[in-house]
């Protein structure tokens, strides 16, 4: 391992990707992410890669496809507006089952909304990305470290379910400094890609990437076979941390951010005897949902934080399958909530439960 490093998360992120061997990243500069390109435009000519700032997001989403196809490990990163123009692109990628990384800051929106913090892209990232059938990999990092400990897994489980993955953030991540090790340099190379159009050398058939199928009984078995390995996916690759969850009868569902700010407010409220804890989504897809299942038996009524107007609470509705009441606490706009907040909501719901 490497020495313990000041960093900013956008930076981090942006190392982290090196080292697990990205050497190619295409983006467009837009706020609070801007810092991702930055770093990546002075590293990547010193260790013989590619970085190229595109004429849109549009243009280097399809690089990213470009690289990918031809079997490096590439990455883009954007904020919120830019992951829209984006999302024809990543729909490509999934339909020609190709793996990649990608970066979404995200800010306050709709429209150009803001550059402060926010989690209103949830329902985007894990449901409509682009267009079509398909899925990808969503991670969420509450904590510099852990935004560099996940870059790794997205590449390495992008490359073995062939499939992209994203690093969802937000500017508060993105822009904060912590302490951080980052993994020593270890050159890593993806796996052998047998798929790549890489050129042949008259050494095997010529490989064609492709997301058009004219005859639709030949698509829609392709689409079923994506089906069955996420399928797969939702069994093995779930993710969340509990956070004094032994005896919760109140249970605080929040990722990213918003969960830094529910875990200030548990200590509080446990200081006042209050049996509170939190189950925090590290993967949104996958979600985590046999977690919340786990819970069940033990909470009174699960309580759901976001910077939005409450868009996870689907999910956790989904999970809970009604059978315990789900509560919702929320800012938007770029305002972050706070630990008083979030600990006057539990106190309110902690008053329900005893009656």
């Amino acid at each position: 391992m490497g020495e313990k490093v000041l960093m900013k998360g956008n930076e981090a992120l942006a190392e982290a990707a090196i080292v697990a061997g990205c050497k190619h990243f295409f983006g467009y500069p837009i706020t609070p992410q801007t810092e991702v390109a930055a770093y990546m435009s002075k590293r990547l000519p010193k260790i013989g890669g590619v970085y190229l700032q595109a004429e849109s997001e549009v243009a280097s989403i399809n690089m990213v496809l470009g690289a990918s196809a031809s079997g490096v490990r590439v990455m883009t990163s954007t904020s919120s507006p830019g992951l829209s123009l984006m999302s024809e692109g990543i729909s490509y990628i999934a339909g020609s089952d190709l793996p990649a990384l990608i970066i979404n800051v995200q800010r306050g929106g709709p429209g150009l909304g803001g550059i402060q913090p926010s989690q209103a892209d949830y329902w985007q990232a894990t449901r409509s990305s682009g267009h079509g059938d398909f899925h990808m990999l969503v991670f969420a990092p509450s904590t510099v470290q852990e935004m560099v400990d996940l870059v790794s897994d997205a590449f390495t489980l992008g490359d073995k379910y062939r499939m992209p993955a994203m690093i969802l953030s937000d500017g508060m991540l993105g822009q904060m400094m912590e302490p951080v090790v980052i993994p020593e340099n270890r050159n890593d190379k993806p796996p052998e890609k047998s798929w790549a159009a890489c050129g042949h050398q008259n050494k095997r058939e010529h490989n064609v990437v492709n997301s058009l199928y004219i005859e639709p009984h030949v698509l829609e078995d392709l689409v079923r076979e994506r089906f069955e390995k996420y399928s797969e996916i939702k069994r093995t690759e779930q993710r969340a941390e509990e956070y004094m969850m032994d005896d919760a009868e109140i249970v605080i569902v929040a990722y990213g951010a918003s969960s830094r700010v529910s875990r200030s407010a548990i200590d509080a409220a446990r200081k006042e005897g209050i049996k509170v804890g939190m189950i925090r989504p590290i993967t949104l897809w996958p979600y985590p949902d046999k977690y919340i299942g786990e819970a069940i038996p033990k909470a009174k009524v699960f309580l759901v934080v976001e910077m939005s107007m409450g868009q996870m609470i689907d999910d956790v509705k989904l999970a809970v399958n009604g059978e315990r009441p789900v509560e919702f606490y929320g800012r938007t706009g770029g305002v972050i909530p706070t630990p008083r907040e979030i600990h006057q909501k539990v106190m309110e719901l902690a008053e329900g439960v005893k009656q």
